[in-house]
């Protein structure tokens, strides 16, 4: 299938590293002009759409409200206009029901929701102006199927599922559609590493097939029996991005092998 996107641009968030970069890139490979951002003033976003045909970059923390206004600042100041929204950046740390405390659920709660509800509210209007835009949201399989660990992120991440539903009502005959992408395990370096360090520990070895494999049996059953690659929820979004896409809306699209099972 060929995607078409007829000179669009899009903006991915933390698209300065792992599947963030992977989506711009694929995103680009069919003629998007994208716009990297990076949560981080380090440079890491001006670096990355180097690696870019006709990109962009805008850098500032969206988990902030000041960090949001600059990069629509920005923005402004660069004369672009988001025709399309991903917004990958979010985040998780470790916590229990009995040691996660109000900051740990606040934090949760502006890195994974209200970064994204900020750059609707800055973006959206022009998107309706031209009557026509996308969005995507980030989510996880966690919004389907919550663990018992780490309830602060898992709440969060319903949250933005909940928050996609309701974007979508609200932006009824604008021509813009809303979707959630919410993937399983996806294989990155960051998740490769964590995983090897686990494995010393729990005797599984050092060879990777056979750490999958224990990955697969005990944490993240599934009938594929892998993990996702990074590519692949980056081919999912671009699609939902397309103009191919545009009579799927206000969906939560779960990219995990079968692991959620339910109709």
């Amino acid at each position: 299938m060929q995607l078409t996107f007829n000179q669009k641009t899009a903006l991915v968030t933390g698209a300065d590293r792992n599947t963030g970069a992977v989506i711009a890139r694929t995103l680009s490979t069919n003629g998007v002009t994208v716009i990297v951002h990076s949560n981080h003033c380090d440079g890491s976003a001006a670096k990355a759409a180097k690696t870019l045909e006709n990109s962009f970059w805008v850098e500032g923390d969206i988990a902030t409200e000041a960090g949001c206004q600059a990069v629509l600042e920005q923005l402004q100041s660069q004369a672009l206009s988001v025709d399309i929204l991903v917004n990958n950046y979010g985040t998780a740390t470790f916590a229990k029901w009995d040691s996660a405390s109000t900051d740990d659920w606040l934090d949760m709660y502006q890195k994974n929701v209200l970064s994204v509800a900020r750059l609707v509210q800055g973006i959206v209007p022009k998107m309706k102006q031209r009557a026509w835009g996308r969005i995507v949201n980030l989510g996880t399989i966690g919004s389907h199927r919550p663990r018992k660990i780490m309830p602060h992120y898992y709440a969060s991440k319903g949250a933005l599922a909940n928050l996609g539903v309701s974007l979508t009502q609200e932006l009824a005959g604008t021509g813009i559609t809303v979707n959630t992408v919410s993937p399983g395990l996806i294989h990155t370096p960051e998740l490769e590493a964590g995983y090897r360090v686990r494995a010393s520990k729990k005797g599984w070895g050092d060879d990777w097939e056979n750490i999958l494999a224990h990955i697969v049996e005990e944490e993240f059953p599934n009938p594929c029996g892998r993990l996702a690659s990074r590519e692949e929820v980056a081919d999912l979004v671009a699609f939902l991005c397309s103009d191919n896409a545009g009579f799927i809306n206000g969906q939560n699209i779960r990219i995990d092998g079968g692991a959620v099972s339910y109709v």
